[in-house]
């Protein structure tokens, strides 16, 4: 498989709402710095290298960008490259955000959101990103309590026009249940991949069968999380991509795309050939034995 040759289109698509988007999308946490992620001291990114590599996912097809305000280096923010890049957005590119953590101007984190304050956080989303209104929202929540207020703090700002989606974020099925009951949600965003929480396994089916994506973040890095891939993967994994002379990272991807046709995957890479790879990855197809091998993987967690 020639990455280069592949678009996102290959992935198939899916509908937020009524906005149609390639299977494989783009994650843009990696973007405004080198090695690991949301940490005070992190390494900013080249800057023409981050906006090389959003015109490159542009280029193979990416129509689905994952980014949040509170992804930022010392020098570079997610959403000033995505803007410096993409701007003025083609008519076909969804962005989707998260509101509800929240950053203090050193990089260190300062307590999550309350109702009161996730109109700034959307607001200022907007105009980092030279917006109008905001494709998608997620309320990304820490905890398991109620989530109510919060989320109808941002379903009245969807009413008011600053928010045309909204989604959920690290949710449990009773957070979704509570959510919708307010609003519609045409998302969900919970860190899942191979061998990583397969008690999700439920929860992934259930939104297919009611119509809301399921996002996964983390499908590549797994428990290494903000620190990225640390390279060991299972024999099994290791395997499956030799087998079809791909990355085992491509693997993990394509793993989470087959497990139904509402899954997503946001990758996110600040390197133009990994970009190139993870879109590819869309092109994967796993035979009925390989899925079966993985999927036991998996469960074993």
């Amino acid at each position: 498989m020639t990455p280069l040759m592949i678009t996102a289109a290959a992935a198939g698509t899916w509908t937020l709402g009524d906005l149609v988007v390639n299977r494989i999308g783009f994650g843009a946490m990696r973007l405004p710095q080198t090695g690991e992620a949301l940490i005070p001291d992190a390494v900013p990114r080249d800057r023409d290298q981050a906006v090389a590599v959003l015109r490159r996912a542009r280029e193979l097809g990416v129509n689905h960008i994952d980014t949040a305000a509170f992804y930022f280096s010392p020098l570079r923010s997610a959403n000033e490259l995505i803007n410096r890049a993409l701007a003025p957005y083609p008519d076909d590119l969804v962005i989707t955000t998260k509101v509800g953590p929240a950053r203090d101007a050193s990089g260190e984190w300062a307590p999550h959101a309350g109702p009161a304050q996730l109109r700034a956080q959307v607001e200022e989303n907007l105009r980092q990103l030279g917006r109008d209104h905001l494709d998608v929202v997620n309320l990304r929540i820490v905890g398991k309590g109620s989530i109510a207020e919060r989320f109808g703090a941002l379903a009245e700002l969807r009413e008011a026009g600053l928010i045309r989606h909204l989604g959920l974020s690290n949710v449990t099925p009773a957070h979704l249940a509570e959510a919708r009951a307010i609003a519609p949600v045409v998302c969900v965003q919970n860190s899942y991949g191979i061998g990583m929480r397969p008690e999700q396994d439920a929860f992934v089916r259930a939104c297919g069968e009611q119509g809301i994506a399921f996002v996964p973040f983390y499908a590549i890095a797994g428990t290494e999380r903000e620190a990225g891939a640390s390279g060991g993967d299972a024999p099994e994994i290791l395997s499956v991509a030799r087998a079809h002379g791909v990355s085992a990272a491509q693997v993990r991807i394509a793993w989470t795309l087959h497990r139904g046709p509402h899954v997503l995957a946001i990758p996110g890479t600040g390197d133009p050939d990994h970009l190139a790879a993870n879109v590819a990855a869309g092109a994967l197809r796993l035979s009925a034995d390989e899925l079966a091998v993985l999927d036991a993987l998996h469960a074993r967690g």
